[in-house]
């Protein structure tokens, strides 16, 4: 998006780093070589990238298959956490890291399933209100460890 602003800017005779420096101006922070950087022919494509493609490609695969309709279903893998995802991934793939797919599934918008309950210490009521103190119980103590108070229910 900025790279394409300042292409047609030079296009229209504005040197790169003048225009980035109005860019600047206005607080969008990119230097005149980044620039230079992005719009680079034959620039080389990261290993890292390349590599996470493979893997989101594996991801994509495990987790969903085409059914006999032409449609886009998700399998029973398409609901395994990062660890078990991993597992799999890395049957097909050795060199698989567990950061790479976390990035794929992230980027696929997959979450592993849980079956543990979250903690739950207290349960609200209904209304969202909560009950009035009946016993006019008063907790406040005059100096400190004066007043003990427990409850035995």
């Amino acid at each position: 998006m900025i790279a394409g602003f300042i292409s047609d800017m030079r296009g229209q005779g504005y040197a790169v780093e003048s225009v980035c420096r109005v860019l600047r101006q206005q607080g969008c922070q990119i230097a005149a070589r980044t620039y230079r950087e992005w719009t680079r022919p034959n620039k080389p494509i990261a290993a890292r990238t390349v590599s996470d493609a493979v893997v989101e490609d594996a991801v994509r695969g495990i987790a969903w298959n085409i059914d006999d309709h032409g449609q886009r279903r998700m399998t029973p893998e398409g609901l395994y956490g990062r660890r078990k995802m991993t597992a799999i991934v890395r049957r097909c793939l050795s060199g698989a890291s567990p950061g790479s797919v976390d990035r794929a599934m992230k980027s696929l918008g997959l979450q592993g399933i849980t079956r543990a309950k979250g903690v739950r210490t207290t349960i609200p009521s209904k209304d969202g209100k909560r009950a009035g103190d009946l016993l006019d119980r008063d907790f406040t103590a005059d100096a400190p460890n004066c007043t003990w108070v427990t409850d035995f229910t």
